[in-house]
């Protein structure tokens, strides 16, 4: 069964621009502290929605190419390293980071948190992109 992909690619496609835009200096340097955070803000919010796309169409991926009962009910170490053993993403301790970051971000708020999440959006960007191009070469 072939996935549809159209949402990962969007939302990854998301978070790439809004990124460009934060990493803008030029750009960025207009703006107040207040407009600056609100860019912050919208590249966190993509992290989160682009992140929990990401591991659901990992487990959907396993899913469909190894069998439910090979997923079901598994902790999401387990769900990346399975999604690492069949070359979806390449680091298992990267995707915690990732995970972890974005478990902040529901949990508490403030300005540390939110300039830790919006580091680990840079880096994230990177995998998410690996992934969307494992599953689109693996998609059949």
């Amino acid at each position: 069964m072939k996935l549809d992909l159209s949402s990962l690619r969007k939302a990854v496609e998301s978070l790439e621009k809004a990124l460009n835009v934060a990493n803008d200096e030029i750009f960025m340097s207009r703006l107040n502290d207040d407009q600056k955070k609100t860019v912050r803000a919208g590249v966190i919010q993509n992290f989160e929605f682009t992140y929990e796309l990401c591991w659901k169409f990992m487990r959907r991926w396993l899913e469909v190419n190894l069998g439910m009962a090979y997923v079901a009910g598994v902790s999401r170490r387990q769900l990346f390293r399975l999604s690492a053993e069949h070359r979806l993403i390449d680091d298992v301790d990267r995707w915690m980071v990732f995970h972890d970051a974005r478990n902040e971000t529901s949990h508490t708020y403030d300005e540390n948190t939110a300039e830790d999440v919006f580091e680990t959006a840079q880096t994230f960007l990177d995998d998410a992109q690996v992934l969307l191009e494992a599953l689109e070469a693996r998609n059949d």
